[in-house]
């Protein structure tokens, strides 16, 4: 067992999903071309004057409260002093000692264990533009859309003990964040960033190792990977007799190692001191219990619930409420047909694979919560076998039939009229004297093929359990 233990503290960047930027009414969306949404507030001119965005404070208000925080009823904007060709003001408008929010948690399982890990703070602040290099090192290009963007920063404790449980924060902290409304998340995009501060010190020591700073990672797969590689590294120079310098990183997915940016700065290099053109934030109780009215019931909550109120594994609560929307349209479903575990097994399995096959979101599907129960209803009745209700499934989730009418178009409702399925049997049973013949001599796969040829006379719509019951009960007499 390694002598060392793992100190990870993580800082994450996420954009607030408000239609216009936080101090001025140019639009926020993605993609648009470069430099197109851009106004003399998010470009710093002289003589501008920013505004606050009240929806963006919302959304830093509904993040706090959503991992457990103390909200600020005192806020001000501070600015953050420093030079980079993507941010035109040479300042950023961030929070320094009062952030929105302090002092929160998120719990998170990990290995089996449940640990809690402190938030440090929830803030608010500007993000800056964004730099295009060109392949052959001669040139970059800015594009300042992105400028003045809110962003929430969630900093948490350095609570983290390895790699894996630094996802697993990540991937936990993306869905109660999704679950809230306040962002898309969506990594690839930059909509969630997140920065990593690593130290490593033997196991016992109060003191924490020198730590190192890797940036901008935009990938739980980044995150693991990096961290797993700096660990190592910091490990290997200790052992070695060195010392670790305290710097920024970057982690280089094709050389599969971390790579110096810059040596790390401190506060005090920021020079904060407050924003004069925006005046202090007073952030009364009437506005925090308006917005505590838009927290919806978390992940953990919710999967805690799925358990108790529908007998459900562990397991499959956890897929159920992997995102709020499955989650909804489970719970739509089993309104209308009370035998959850089966609606659980067909979400979960047929549907969801359609969904990833095609890319689709329960947002996008064309199969609705009541197009699934009539199918359920279907299979239940015994008017669809199992395998039939799959291929229903298909179609409707194809071309957004309903499901009666997939089945009467394709001719596939079940045959389970008594009178009907006895003389196919007998029939089968006339023309298969051998097989008849080993089922009487206790061979037991005699009556598979029995039933097979009752199925393939009937192109597969026989209903299974009449045909194995009658069958059973006809070889008895011969």
């Amino acid at each position: 067992m390694s002598k060392y233990e793992v100190v990870i503290g993580l800082e994450v960047h996420l954009e607030l999903g408000t239609k216009t930027k936080i101090f001025c009414s140019c639009p926020t969306t993605f993609g648009d071309e470069p430099n197109t949404q851009v106004c003399p507030v998010c470009l710093g001119l002289p003589g501008v004057l920013p505004v606050l965005n009240k929806r963006a404070l919302e959304f830093a208000v509904l993040t706090g409260l959503a991992l457990n925080c103390e909200i600020n009823s005192y806020s001000k904007f501070d600015r953050k002093n420093y030079f980079y060709p993507d941010l035109p003001k040479a300042y950023q408008i961030s929070q320094f000692d009062f952030p929105v929010g302090k002092n929160g948690y998120l719990k998170i399982q990990s290995n089996g264990e449940t640990r809690k890990i402190g938030i440090n703070r929830v803030h608010l602040e500007e993000d800056a533009g964004k730099l295009i290099h060109s392949n052959d090192g001669l040139f970059s290009l800015v594009d300042y859309n992105r400028t003045g963007v809110p962003l929430v920063e969630i900093v948490s404790e350095p609570d983290l003990r390895s790699a894996e449980e630094a996802r697993v924060f990540l991937e936990d902290l993306k869905k109660i964040l999704l679950y809230t409304g306040v962002s898309d998340c969506k990594m690839e995009e930059g909509s969630l960033r997140c920065d990593a501060n690593i130290s490593v010190r033997l196991k016992g020591e109060a003191e924490l190792g020198t730590k190192t700073e890797l940036k901008n990672m935009n990938s739980f797969k980044a995150v693991q990977k990096g961290l797993e590689f700096e660990v190592e590294r910091q490990i290997e120079r200790l052992e070695n007799g060195h010392r670790i310098v305290q710097e920024t990183l970057r982690w280089d997915e094709t050389k599969g190692e971390t790579v110096t940016m810059r040596s790390k700065e401190e506060a005090h290099d920021y020079r904060y001191f407050p924003d004069p053109d925006l005046v202090p934030m007073e952030i009364g109780v009437m506005m925090v219990e308006k917005v505590k009215k838009e927290l919806p019931e978390l992940p953990l909550e919710k999967k805690e619930r799925f358990v108790s109120q529908y007998c459900l594994s562990d397991y499959d609560a956890q897929v159920l409420t992997g995102t709020r929307e499955m989650a909804v349209f489970f719970e739509e479903c089993v309104k209308l047909f009370s035998e959850p575990k089966i609606v659980s097994n067909w979400v979960m399995g047929e549907l969801s694979m359609h969904m990833n096959a095609a890319g689709l979101d329960f947002c996008t599907i064309k199969v609705t919560p009541e197009d699934l129960v009539e199918m359920l209803e279907m299979l239940k009745q015994g008017k669809i076998s199992g395998k039939m209700a799959k291929d229903v499934l298909a179609e409707m989730f194809n071309s957004g039939k309903k499901a009666h009418q997939v089945v009467k178009e394709k001719g596939m409702e079940q045959i389970s009229d008594q009178g009907v399925l006895e003389e196919i049997i007998q029939e089968v049973i006339k023309t298969n004297p051998g097989p008849v013949a080993d089922y009487k001599a206790k061979k037991k796969k005699a009556l598979g093929f029995l039933v097979g040829q009752v199925m393939k006379s009937t192109g597969g719509s026989a209903n299974p359990q009449m045909v194995n019951e009658i069958l059973r009960d006809k070889l008895k007499n011969v």
